[in-house]
């Protein structure tokens, strides 16, 4: 709880007075009502301190409520030593304020500590009919004590409610914040690992050909280092872009041109290697506006990371082929994606045929093996929109990336959306 003086708006600034003026109102009444002087001060402070460690900040609730306790005891002492008596109540907003210690306690502040001010509050609101006239307390010792007993259960039940509830907020703001971190893993690979490994490829082509005794003539080299000039340029700007989503938190991440973006995608490709040859179905060059951007985001992941791998891992590749189609022979429509080549070694594991990433995933990590993380976080992606991921090696020579992304959204789903979260 705050103070006060916290950064609250006007209403709950409102609200807030409303809910302690009104319990200091019916607590002075009470202490009007005890009859004498002496009483009306007593009753004001073994009342006002209980109910002050309600609106107590969180750090200063202990003090306070671990003072209020012992006071409440010591007034009811004082009370037994008065020869003047109330007559109508023995204090029942200080027993509300007792009982509402014991739920606060237990929801805010360490349980050994918690239980020990709960023990001392119900004790001190059932033992308040002491300030009654001796002749009462067969009349309402028992009442008095059952009917605290029982409300101090209500509170220690409602105070361990809120206390669950709080843990469980706090594991479901965790697991979002752990879930960011890997959406921006994701991202910064996706980005930037596709640039930084054509700067990598174009720089080994020059030292291999040079190594050869093949040195590259000026055109040439101009034209290497162009094309690295517009690879750093690239990942420079795709960091800048990450940077700006993770300092403000307002913007979201650039959304990809469409699927027409991913001729833009082979041709940087081609550029500084092999060629790529771009197959669209015709259903869907001039329909991006019937495919949901997130499926049109995973399909640029998945186009880029599997480019980025036959850069990394292929040898003696001469053509590679990407196909985005869209499929109707299911029961629900797909958007099928596929990167294929045909150079050897064109993958981590390049003798493993065809199959799904995440199984594929589990496996190595059975026999001890370290998988990259760049497929592993496509298969992430891919499926939070309920598709499947495949990579392995085609029949020939080769290796192939695959993906299936449904259209629609899941039978039974509510996936969440893949892609940059703010």
């Amino acid at each position: 709880m705050k103070s006060l003086s916290g950064h609250r708006p006007r209403r709950q600034q409102l609200l807030f007075l409303l809910s302690a003026v009104v319990p200091l109102t019916l607590l002075v009444l009470e202490a009007v009502d005890a009859g004498s002087w002496q009483l009306f001060g007593c009753w004001l402070v073994s009342g006002g301190v209980p109910l002050a460690a309600l609106y107590a900040p969180r750090d200063r609730f202990t003090a306070v409520a671990a003072t209020a306790v012992p006071v409440s005891f010591l007034m009811t002492l004082v009370g037994t030593r008065l020869t003047h008596r109330p007559e109508h109540t023995s204090g029942f907003v200080e027993a509300v304020a007792l009982l509402l210690l014991v739920a606060r306690a237990l929801w805010q502040q360490p349980l050994p500590r918690a239980a020990a001010l709960a023990a001392g509050a119900t004790l001190a609101a059932g033992s308040l009919f002491l300030r009654l006239e001796p002749s009462q307390y067969s009349v309402t010792g028992g009442i008095t004590a059952a009917a605290a007993l029982f409300a101090g259960a209500l509170m220690v039940v409602l105070g361990l409610c809120l206390r669950l509830l709080d843990t469980l907020r706090a594991r479901e703001h965790e697991a979002g914040l752990q879930a960011q971190r890997l959406e921006y893993a994701r991202e910064l690979h996706d980005f930037v690992a596709h640039h930084v490994t054509a700067i990598v490829a174009q720089t080994k082509a020059v030292r291999f050909t040079t190594a050869a005794g093949m040195a590259p003539g000026p055109e040439e080299l101009d034209r290497s280092l162009a094309g690295i000039e517009r690879a750093g340029s690239q990942a420079m700007e795709s960091m800048r872009g990450m940077v700006t989503v993770l300092r403000d938190t307002g913007r979201t991440a650039p959304a990809d041109r469409g699927l027409d973006g991913l001729r833009a995608l082979t041709a940087d490709f081609s550029a500084a290697g092999p060629p790529a040859t771009l197959a669209l179905d015709p259903r869907l060059a001039d329909a991006d506006g019937t495919v949901p951007a997130e499926v049109t985001a995973v399909a640029h992941h998945v186009v880029r990371e599997a480019l980025t791998n036959i850069r990394k891992h292929a040898r003696e590749t001469t053509c590679v082929t990407v196909d985005v189609r869209k499929a109707d022979d299911g029961p629900r429509p797909l958007l099928r994606v596929s990167v294929t080549d045909d150079g050897a070694g064109a993958g981590p594991d390049a003798d493993v045929p065809e199959r799904d990433v995440r199984a594929a995933d589990a496996a190595a990590r059975r026999a001890g093996k370290e998988s990259g993380f760049g497929l592993t976080g496509l298969a992430e992606r891919v499926e939070a929109l309920g598709g499947r991921l495949t990579a392995g090696r085609r029949a020939g020579a080769g290796w192939t990336v695959g993906a299936e992304l449904p259209l629609t959204a899941a039978p039974h789903g509510d996936a969440p959306r893949a892609g940059l979260r703010p």
